[in-house]
């Protein structure tokens, strides 16, 4: 089957230019000027009209967690749910964390995943691993999975008793990757220094969700990323920060960066836009002041007084912002959310976001915060080269992947769960509840299959396949 994508303003992260894409099956043939004489001689099985629209590749999300165990309940998307509703949101590949916990094995774990995914997804799919546990056997599964196509592992600085490692476990599983090409993702907050600050805050009976935020200071977070960054530089080791909020831990990774360090942060939608002090003042008839809640997430939203939200969108154009992603972990406020009421530190912590970030960081373009190409660059092509996608992924060119979103700049998004709204997660709330995008996803191919169109989601389970990655592209 013949594609021919008409009239639509091709989008790179270098550029844009007006040009038809043709797609062969599964695969992009060609880029042709429009009115090129080549045109006449093709007869395409379909037609799609992108008139005055842009034609981007496919989201690549690189931070997703679906039916991630935590807290004593599970995220509530399943991947057949999740990434139904990432192609609606225009992302057409997701990449996922296979969690190794104290007392678990890595293969095991990664044979667990490959079943929770397989024939499930309605979008390609790869996995990073969570090492939760450095020891002997997980140092050589490292190495081992770089051959199965997994070439990030992440640590964590929190979570003491669950995931943490401390900084002697750091460094040799940053020697592990120095040595074996793999990248090191790292969730950067003093764990230890939290777990002393919430249990003071309980004990004062600030037990409220707004507290979770104001226990996982920006110190806290700047702290950790200053040591993995040095620990990092004494191993040889890339390093990938995940999920960073704190304008002070980015301006961290800046220095890094500027001195040639190959360091990289990842910002996401929730910080660029949610603050605490609207978290402070949430509250509603049905759920009080664990509304709140919906919006609890580690690291956690910042005050946007101190002008973090700002900073963030700077780094973006600065390129310290290497990549956005969701760190989509949703759980619904019934029997999930609820378990912290009285008590924050008992609140399952993540955001549902998957569906809405290519809209979203769209709205910080119309709104002039990013360009066209900063856009495509953060949300597909970057993140395609910091995890070894890239020409299969994350850019339109003849060879690639026909992963294609045709964006309508003059439409309109709707976010919320009410009536003639965007939402299709599987959660009983959208933390983006009344959000009005200035433009819409229009038409989503994944591999050549229109999986998205004007009509919805005409996609199905077991369309996404698991893609094998190679090491990572964006390294000096």
């Amino acid at each position: 089957m013949t594609t021919l994508i008409k009239g639509g303003t091709v989008v790179s992260a270098t550029g844009s230019t007006a040009a038809d894409v043709l797609v062969d099956g599964e695969t992009i043939v060609a880029l042709l000027a429009p009115g090129s004489t080549a045109l006449g001689t093709i007869t395409a099985d379909t037609v799609i009209d992108a008139t005055g629209k842009y034609v981007i590749p496919g989201g690549i999300d690189g931070h997703t967690h679906m039916q991630m165990p935590f807290g004593g309940t599970e995220a509530s998307d399943t991947f057949e749910t999740g990434t139904r509703a990432a192609a609606w949101g225009g992302t057409t590949t997701i990449v996922d964390f296979v969690v190794q916990a104290h007392g678990q094995r890595v293969q095991d774990q990664v044979a667990l995943w490959h079943e929770k995914a397989g024939g499930n997804c309605a979008i390609d799919y790869a996995f990073h691993q969570i090492i939760g546990e450095v020891d002997a056997e997980s140092l050589k599964a490292m190495d081992e999975l770089i051959g199965e196509g997994i070439t990030s592992f992440k640590l964590f600085m929190a979570y003491p008793g669950v995931f943490l490692s401390s900084d002697g476990q750091i460094v040799q599983a940053m020697q592990t990757a120095a040595g074996n090409g793999g990248l090191i993702m790292m969730h950067c907050e003093n764990g230890s220094a939290i777990d002393v600050l919430v249990q003071q805050a309980l004990e004062r009976g600030e037990t409220g969700p707004y507290f979770h935020g104001v226990t996982r200071p920006w110190q806290a977070e700047q702290e950790a990323t200053h040591r993995a960054v040095m620990l990092a530089d004494l191993t040889g080791a890339p390093l990938y920060v995940v999920h960073v909020s704190a304008k002070q831990a980015l301006a961290r990774i800046a220095e890094a960066r500027d001195a040639g360090q190959n360091v990289f942060g990842e910002t996401c939608p929730q910080y660029l836009y949610l603050s605490l002090e609207e978290q402070l003042g949430a509250t509603s008839e049905q759920w009080g002041d664990l509304e709140g809640a919906k919006w609890v997430c580690s690291t956690p939203l910042r005050s946007r007084a101190e002008g973090h939200q700002d900073a963030l969108w700077k780094y973006i154009n600065t390129g310290d912002v290497t990549t956005v992603s969701t760190d989509h972990c949703p759980f619904c406020m019934k029997d999930q959310k609820e378990m912290g009421r009285g008590n924050f530190a008992k609140i399952p912590n993540g955001i549902g976001s998957v569906e809405h970030r290519m809209d979203l960081l769209y709205q910080g373009v119309h709104d002039g915060r990013i360009s066209l190409e900063k856009w495509v660059d953060v949300c597909c092509t970057t993140p395609a080269r910091m995890f070894g996608l890239y020409g299969r992924k994350g850019v339109i060119a003849p060879g690639a992947d026909a992963d294609i979103v045709v964006y309508d700049p003059k439409g309109h998004t709707s976010i919320g769960i009410g009536e003639g709204r965007t939402h299709h997660m599987n959660m009983d709330y959208s933390a983006w509840e009344g959000w009005e995008i200035d433009g819409h996803v229009d038409v989503v191919l994944s591999r050549g299959t229109v999986i998205k169109d004007e009509s919805g989601y005409v996609g199905r389970k077991g369309h996404g396949q698991f893609v094998k990655r190679g090491l990572s592209q964006n390294l000096i």
